[in-house]
């Protein structure tokens, strides 16, 4: 796993804008890249960038409804308190 995780790391910081989440986007895309002749070895590195990018599409997202709900919850205490005041 190491060597897959070496391997896909650097052609995602080489290459990242040709990467997405689809899996056989992601094998199409190795064979413009690179020339890798084990068909059990492009397919790992294509299912690790697809997992990674994925993963991390998802705690974008998280951090994303997490910082919507921080600003909600100022929101609603801020209306509190000019219902206290008022």
């Amino acid at each position: 796993m190491n060597r897959i995780r070496r391997i896909s790391t650097e052609l995602l910081s080489s290459y990242r804008v040709k990467f997405g989440t689809d899996f056989q986007e992601n094998k199409k895309a190795l064979d413009e890249i690179a020339i890798i002749r084990s068909k059990g070895l492009k397919n790992e590195i294509a299912g690790f960038i697809t997992s990674y990018l994925r993963r991390e599409l998802e705690e974008q997202k998280e951090k994303e409804s997490e910082s919507a709900a921080h600003t909600e919850s100022i929101r609603e205490a801020e209306e509190i308190e000019e219902q206290i005041l008022n």
